[in-house]
């Protein structure tokens, strides 16, 4: 039996799912801001993720239904957003530092994730297949074992299909046998740094899959994110 304080921790952090019935989108950003990351990609990621907001904002169907969890990894794993709608985030501003713990930041977004899977299922609120964003210049560091048992963990929830994951490495020195590992769907390799272009179609797709049935699904469309990562960079968009 709960007493008073049980309760309030149980319920805190639910009163939008019961507000706000709508079936949710979940989607996990876990981004790469490493100091390999300095001057012009991180500047691209803060205006492609202030973009990517402002994209599900601008949906009056989206807005209701995607939540949105921000986590960033480099030597420091750091909890910058749980999940909630766009109308209670603010955009986040990113430094570039440290180095690629890769695993400990796969760690802590799908502790996450499992958390938010479990508030919907407590309150009844029906959610689509999670969408884990993960973005990354370079070689991974950290605890080699932790990686791997966080890539066999994302494997083994991509195969139940359980999660959808958008694995995107970034620039020339992307670890790109570790980000492939990461999706069945293999990664993108963006060298044009596109981020604004990639949050567009990230935005895109999370307003395609709000607007389905839950049992009726649709992964979102590789095929142009694979456009999309050829895109020309444009060098005056800054």
């Amino acid at each position: 039996m709960y007493n008073k304080n049980d309760y309030r921790k149980m319920m805190n952090g639910l009163g939008d799912l019961i507000n706000n019935p709508n079936p949710r989108v979940p989607v996990m950003l876990c981004l790469d801001i490493s100091i390999s990351m300095m001057g012009k990609p991180i500047a691209e990621l803060n205006a492609g993720v202030r973009q990517f907001l402002n994209e599900i904002k601008s949906d009056s169907i989206t807005c209701k239904s995607a939540e949105i969890a921000i986590v960033t990894f480099s030597s420091d794993v750091d909890f910058v957003s749980d999940f909630t709608t766009v109308n209670n985030i603010t955009p986040p501003v990113f430094t570039a530092n440290g180095i690629t713990c890769m695993g400990e930041g796969l760690e802590l977004a799908m502790n996450m994730l499992e958390k938010r899977k479990n508030k919907y299922k407590m309150t009844g609120v029906e959610y689509y297949q999670p969408i884990l964003v993960v973005m990354s210049d370079g070689a991974p560091n950290g605890d080699p074992k932790l990686l791997n048992d966080m890539i066999s963990k994302i494997q083994q929830q991509i195969q139940s299909r359980c999660l959808t994951v958008i694995s995107v490495g970034i620039g020339n020195d992307a670890d790109m046998v570790v980000m492939n590992r990461l999706s069945k769907n293999g990664a993108v390799n963006m060298n044009n740094i596109c981020f604004r272009e990639f949050f567009v179609w990230l935005s895109q797709s999370v307003s395609h899959v709000s607007t389905s049935a839950v049992s009726d699904e649709e992964e979102p469309d590789f095929e142009a994110l694979k456009l999309v990562a050829n895109e020309s960079w444009k060098q005056d968009t800054l």
